[in-house]
């Protein structure tokens, strides 16, 4: 659960930190951040920056990141993600764009070069990755940051789904990934942020933070119910069957709740911590 001055959700450094925290954490310097939104189709966050620092979330094109610092030597910019989460990403992935206005409704698209599938693909993008778009053609989008988008493969910003169980079944079978947060790669609590925000709920991005959300089930399980445990979090796809992205399979897997409680209970996570369900 996260708490107060959580490191993964305060822009907060010893030599710098946000102006809304003075008074509130102790830094050398505060500053305003510049907000920007990302230009790459998907741009991982890391919580130092340093090359070998590992992965520790991943935003979306489109998706806003408030920059309190840019560092044109080493090519980062420190801040926060519009879902709370501090850490450094790429200078060349984020740009001073527009409010999108659309967003990828399937499990992946492409950009074309021209409003033509028979031209070689710019770059793919993921499901929720969002757009502004500035023009049309027979079947395609134009989009602000150049290139054109099937038609079919967008819908307006806002929620996708009802069930935020549907879109959480559209990432089976896509691979398992550390710090992942798109269907080219996700982890358990990723898949669960992702299928919520398809569904207009923003939520936190990590498990421990997650296991809060809802109520305690009270009764029997139900589609939609989350399934937690220390260091992990998996999704009801009914009573009996959860859907998590795991490292057992690497991959996002649907499996009897039984079955998976048994083989993670030998494991690092160990027993059942919680079962919610989303109210609302």
């Amino acid at each position: 659960m996260a708490t107060a001055n959580d490191p993964r959700l305060t822009p907060a450094r010893g030599d710098i930190a946000a102006a809304h925290l003075e008074g509130k954490v102790t830094a050398d310097r505060f500053v305003s951040g510049r907000l920007l939104r990302v230009a790459a189709p998907v741009l991982d966050m890391t919580g130092k920056p340093e090359r070998s620092a590992g992965l520790t979330t991943q935003l979306l094109m489109g998706e806003a990141f408030t920059a309190y610092e840019k560092d044109a030597e080493t090519g980062l910019a420190w801040g926060q993600a519009e879902d709370g989460y501090v850490g450094y990403v790429s200078l060349a992935g984020l740009e001073a764009a527009t409010e999108p206005d659309m967003q990828v409704a399937v499990r992946g698209t492409h950009i074309y070069p021209e409003p033509n599938i028979k031209t070689r693909p710019l770059e793919a993008l993921p499901m929720l990755a969002r757009i502004r778009q500035v023009g049309e053609a027979p079947g395609f989008v134009e989009l602000e940051s150049g290139g054109w988008c099937p038609a079919q493969h967008l819908a307006p910003s806002g929620p996708l789904v009802a069930d935020f169980v549907d879109a959480a079944e559209r990432f089976l079978g896509a691979p398992y990934l550390w710090g992942g947060r798109s269907t080219e790669g996700v982890d358990c609590s990723g898949l669960v942020q992702l299928a919520l925000a398809a569904a207009g709920q923003q939520v936190l991005r990590d498990s421990d933070m997650q296991a809060a959300l809802g109520a305690e089930v009270q009764g029997p399980l139900q589609r939609g119910d989350l399934i937690c445990w220390r260091g992990h979090i998996g999704i009801m796809a009914s009573e009996k069957d959860l859907l998590h992205a795991n490292a057992h399979h690497m991959a996002v897997a649907l499996e009897p709740l039984a079955e998976a409680e048994a083989r993670i209970a030998a494991k690092e996570f160990g027993q059942v911590t919680g079962r919610r369900r989303i109210v609302g």
